[in-house]
């Protein structure tokens, strides 16, 4: 695969992504601004002419990826504001597949890390510390670096000492990898130190997996893409 080619992931139009997209393009657009009220179940099956079961999910959907909050007996508010310029990189449908691919690999990755610093081999410790050597350059030389990026957590997947480690992450790749490219995207735009941080967040994993400190790789790695999931979702984090 070349890094100009990063595939999308395929989806069907369901009538709660109508609703999750629109709703989404709305506060993506600044209709909605962090904090405002968004519409009741009632309204939104008033507006969109569906029942209240695919109201009920476009919303659950939104609060499981951090973007709503709601508070029984009041209301559903908007949680966080993404930046606008993630609509520049991808469709509502899209970042949905990717914030749903990201929580997905927390959950796969967090333990692979744990594995890898435990059951690394001397070869696999050192194509991790490569592929970080080859990070830190594309860092270095301001190159978009998906591929470079994705190797890296390749690397620790395999020394996690389990074939269905990696078999799992390929169920999702589609996902991941143009997840991966605009995060990347977005983190253009970031100052200096944000880029510098999201290196070093490659490092403390990597030295922890050196140390074979299974809970310390565990929690960077948790860490680092929880951070990833709120450069996608909060405008904030690209200040």
């Amino acid at each position: 695969m070349t890094e100009s080619f990063v595939p999308k992931p395929a989806r069907r139009t369901r009538l709660a992504d109508t609703v999750y997209g629109r709703i989404l393009d709305d506060i993506l657009g600044g209709t909605f601004a962090e904090g405002d009220k968004l519409p009741s179940e009632q309204e939104l099956c008033a507006a969109f002419g569906v029942s209240r079961p695919v109201a009920r999910e476009a919303m659950t959907r939104l609060q499981a990826d951090g973007l709503v909050r709601t508070h029984q007996g009041v209301g559903s508010f908007v949680n966080r504001r993404p930046s606008a310029r993630l609509g520049e990189f991808a469709s509502s449908a899209e970042i949905s597949d990717y914030l749903r691919s990201l929580e997905a690999r927390i959950l796969l990755e967090t333990e692979a890390a744990r594995l890898a610093a435990l059951r690394r081999s001397p070869a696999q410790l050192e194509a991790i510390r490569r592929s970080h050597a080859t990070l830190k350059d594309c860092a270095a030389r301001g190159a978009h670096g998906w591929a470079e990026d994705m190797a890296f957590h390749d690397a620790i997947l395999e020394a996690a000492g389990n074939e269905y480690f990696p078999l799992l992450m390929q169920t999702i790749r589609n996902s991941v990898v143009p997840a991966m490219a605009v995060g990347l995207d977005l983190g253009r735009e970031r100052a200096p130190d944000q880029r510098r941080r999201v290196i070093e967040e490659h490092g403390s994993i990597l030295g922890a997996i050196m140390a074979q400190d299974a809970d310390g790789a565990a929690a960077y790695m948790r860490y680092h893409l929880l951070q990833a999931r709120a450069g996608l979702t909060d405008m904030n984090h690209l200040a």
